[in-house]
């Protein structure tokens, strides 16, 4: 199993949010803490700005928005927070172990190639892509691109670490057996994770918020009892689906309501 790193983690605070298209306000004064070395989930319905926040956080800003993004330790986010889109983003020239080395590539770190590729593999065969190190993209089915892609985002090795439904693309096995992994490996991350799914929120998070309405806002946050990763018996994730789901619910019906 790949070492994880040991250094301390950081809590990142998200201030006043906002973005907007036009006369229209996706969210505006929008406010997260994400705790350290802890995991917070968000869940909403679809184009309620869940994605748009991920981005806004990761630096990837664009017209007509604004945060403020401070760490605990006072120091910059930038260039220290690893993101995986909901997209696999995979160059479809390059084999896998290369794509999954990119970043490294990229900041011209190929000095250290050899103790890399050594990790990198050892990343590739804990998402069983061991057989597939040479393949181009386009020999892997659309679950093995997504297991590639979570490979990347663990080597990259940072200590903030944004998933956008990193798992949504993996048949149910998988699924379960990669949100292990991905507990285990990020275990001293501070992550913010975007999913639908309410039963991965509750097996995953320390803490749940769902985003709701328009302009969106954060509903008060649910705290769970215990410690990731939880069983999917888990009596915290079994009762926890019902009270997810309703909160879902009121939040597809607020969107709804606030359509144009």
């Amino acid at each position: 199993m790949p070492e994880k790193n040991s250094a301390n983690p950081i809590e990142v605070r998200i201030n006043a949010a906002k973005i907007g298209f036009g006369d229209w306000t996706l969210f505006d004064s929008l406010d997260l803490t994400l705790a350290a070395g802890k995991w917070t989930c968000m869940l909403g319905t679809s184009g309620v700005g869940k994605t748009t926040l991920l981005r806004l956080i990761a630096g990837l800003s664009s017209d007509n928005s604004d945060i403020d993004v401070q760490c605990g330790d006072n120091l910059p986010l930038a260039g220290r927070a690893a993101y995986m889109a909901q997209q696999d983003l995979l160059l479809p020239w390059l084999p896998v172990i290369d794509n999954v080395m990119l970043g490294a590539r990229l900041r011209g770190e190929l000095t250290r190639s050899g103790q890399l590729r050594e990790r990198a593999i050892g990343l590739l065969s804990a998402v069983g892509l061991e057989a597939s190190l040479g393949d181009i993209p386009a020999k892997l089915s659309g679950g093995m691109r997504q297991r590639a892609a979570l490979a990347r985002t663990l080597l990259e090795d940072r200590p903030v670490v944004l998933m956008d439904e990193p798992f949504s693309a993996l048949d149910a096995i998988t699924r379960i057996k990669l949100q292990e992994l991905a507990a285990e490996l990020l275990a001293d991350k501070t992550v913010l994770l975007v999913t639908h799914d309410p039963m991965e929120a509750l097996r995953l998070g320390h803490r749940i918020h769902v985003m709701s309405g328009r302009p969106a806002r954060l509903e008060g946050s649910i705290k769970l009892a215990g410690s990731p990763l939880r069983a999917v018996h888990d009596p915290v994730v079994l009762e926890g689906q019902a009270d997810l789901l309703e909160r879902l619910s009121g939040a597809e019906a607020d969107a709804e309501a606030g359509a144009p």
